[in-house]
């Protein structure tokens, strides 16, 4: 898998008082940062827009993250009733991107786009070197740790209890609240994860067996493993910088993870593969991990701060901001959550070599719509955790409810692309080399059955953000995961024999629709008191859409000659058809999704 969001920075003096008034804003920006969503004798001061530029000095005092508008004091406690105001509250208007959330929204997709093409030149690195083998199958059993560490420390567990964290002591209005939370966290994260790296370099033999019984060369996994296990503390420090500069709104260091983390393991593999094999990839995964820290960094300790990352915390007698009661339902739901990949890869440890790496290859395309499409949630999470810790329940509804719509809408267009043209997908980024025309097809045809999970994984991945926005436990998502691994797991074990690969990626997809649907249910009547039913009905009109587009693209790549052509051409008529479709149907996101293009051709923010 994938994909990861001001007051003065530790040190400095107190806060600054709050900008000024702000004339209204246009319809287009964020209802957040239109008129009061709640009756009150005047408007609140509008903060500027998040920081989406390489953190400029002074780029953000007092001001929270992202265009909503601050409350002149802390707001109700977070852990208020769920319920919405009822007096015109189905009557306000979504809240589509507002100028500042749209900026950040795109330098973090232009981000995640580099870091996506990146990703694709090391897979491709390593299918040229290793082809579908029993080496490139080691080198995916040893990956398994980062992918678990990067959905843990990076992508869902890190983010969803720090960013809420961070935004409750930003809520605070206290310079000291930050630092005392960095203080009292960071050291103890940074003990017990060196401590779950060195375990796991020792015990990478029985690492090994426990992922893949019955797997050929286990003692080489093993090596492998020994090198990738540095990103369970790598990745974790990673993540606790990316979290605290999103909820500062600072999105660009942490956009640029991936790309560093994929660069440091192209340039170890195509330097030391003839001397190590498969092993070169290994440690360019370490690599890449340290390249990640290192390029946040600067802004961190331009925001933050480093002393209070080594220094105990103080004893102000103030309750904390997290702990193991938060910490420990997001864990068992990003476990979960990255569980689904453990399950496909023990399944299919049995079948014939390149199994496991025609899974991984698959899965790694499909699921870049899924990437791209939860950058909006990303970007907005921070601003959900505010008004949560505010208790601003109509704002957070609005943001929730739009964002659901608008990462369905971009991660259905990308589905209908993925089902229409994945031969020629395949065919252009790894047909050469070791990686054959056999190769191309084993792996578009499960890329075919992964696209109808798609839209699962990004319900899943967007809603579970809403979910621990508040700060306190919840542990719905970490049961409503269960049960999808448990779909997962029944249908795995049932399909993998006679359905081989096939039959994996479709128990994938099961499992993660299953979840998705108990998340979308139990959002509603738990946290943000979200439409379902509304949200239903606009997710399936864009589903039809995308249907129709995906028919398209079906019918006319045969016609289209060379794969680079009938992708050329696919690109620009899977996008006609699902926004003609889908405005024909009466989804909003088609106008909305439009109106965002023009604006950013004419560089109109």
């Amino acid at each position: 898998m994938t994909p990861a969001d001001r007051p003065p920075p530790a040190g400095s003096g107190p806060a600054a008082p709050p900008p000024p008034s702000t004339p209204r804003p246009r319809s287009g920006q964020d209802a957040g940062s239109g008129p009061a969503a709640r009756p009150g004798p005047a408007r609140r001061p509008a903060p500027p827009a998040a920081d989406t530029e390489p953190d400029r000095p002074g780029s953000g005092p007092g001001a929270p993250p992202g265009p909503e508008p601050a409350p002149e004091g802390p707001g109700p406690a977070a852990a208020t009733g769920a319920r919405r105001p009822a007096r015109g509250a189905a009557d306000r208007p979504a809240a589509p991107l507002g100028r500042g959330l749209a900026r950040a929204a795109a330098v973090t997709g232009a981000l995640t786009v580099a870091g996506a093409v990146f990703g694709l030149v090391r897979d491709q690195t390593i299918a040229h070197l290793f082809g579908a083998s029993a080496q490139s199958d080691a080198f995916l059993i040893a990956w398994t740790v980062p992918e678990m560490a990067s959905t843990l420390l990076i992508e869902d567990a890190m983010a969803l209890v720090l960013v809420p964290a961070f935004a409750h002591a930003l809520a605070a209005r206290d310079p000291g609240a930050v630092r005392e939370l960095a203080s009292a966290t960071f050291p103890r994260l940074f003990a017990v994860l060196t401590c779950v790296a060195a375990l796991l370099m020792v015990g990478a033999p029985q690492v090994v067996r426990l992922l893949a019984p019955g797997f050929g060369d286990p003692a080489l996994a093993a090596e492998c493993t020994r090198l990738t296990a540095l990103t369970v503390l790598t990745f974790g420090v990673t993540g606790y910088f990316s979290a605290a500069l999103r909820a500062h709104g600072s999105f660009l260091r942490p956009a640029a993870v991936y790309t560093a983390y994929n660069i440091g393991i192209i340039a170890t593999t195509l330097a030391l593969h003839h001397l190590w094999g498969v092993r070169a990839a290994a440690a360019g995964v370490a690599v890449g991990g340290v390249l990640m820290i290192l390029v946040q960094l600067p802004a961190f300790s331009r925001h933050v701060g480093l002393r209070p990352l080594v220094r105990p915390r103080r004893r102000t007698g103030r309750a904390p901001l997290i702990g193991t009661a938060v910490l420990a339902p997001v864990v068992l739901f990003a476990v979960g959550r990255q569980s689904q990949v453990l399950v496909e890869r023990f399944l299919a440890a049995p079948l014939p070599p390149g199994a496991i790496s025609h899974l991984n290859y698959a899965q790694k395309v499909a699921q870049m719509p899924m990437v791209l499409s939860l950058m909006v949630c990303t970007v907005t999470f921070p601003v959900v955790a505010r008004a949560m810790a505010e208790g601003d329940r109509e704002r957070a509804r609005r943001r929730v409810e739009e964002d659901l719509a608008t990462a369905g809408a971009l991660v259905l267009l990308g589905t209908a692309f993925v089902v229409g043209h994945a031969p020629s997908i395949i065919e252009v980024l790894f047909q050469r080399g070791a990686f054959d025309a056999g190769d191309t097809a084993t792996t578009a045809a499960v890329m075919r059955v992964y696209a109808a999970g798609l839209l699962g994984h990004c319900l899943v991945g967007a809603l579970g953000r809403p979910f621990f926005s508040a700060g306190r436990p919840v542990w719905f998502p970490a049961a409503a995961m269960a049960a999808g691994l448990g779909v997962t797991i029944a249908v795995g074990a049932a399909a993998a024999g006679p359905h081989g690969v096939q039959g994996i990626a479709a128990a994938n997809a099961a499992g993660i629709s299953t979840t998705a649907l108990l998340l979308l249910h139990g959002l509603g009547s738990r946290v943000v008191a979200i439409e379902v039913r509304a949200i239903g009905l606009r997710i399936a009109r864009l589903v039809l859409a995308a249907a129709a587009a995906a028919a398209a693209a079906l019918l006319a790549a045969p016609a289209t000659g060379p794969a680079p052509v009938s992708l050329a051409v696919g690109a620009v008529l899977v996008p006609l058809v699902f926004l003609g479709a889908a405005r024909a149907l009466g989804a909003p996101e088609a106008v909305h999704l439009l109106a965002l293009a023009r604006r950013r051709l004419r560089h109109d923010p």
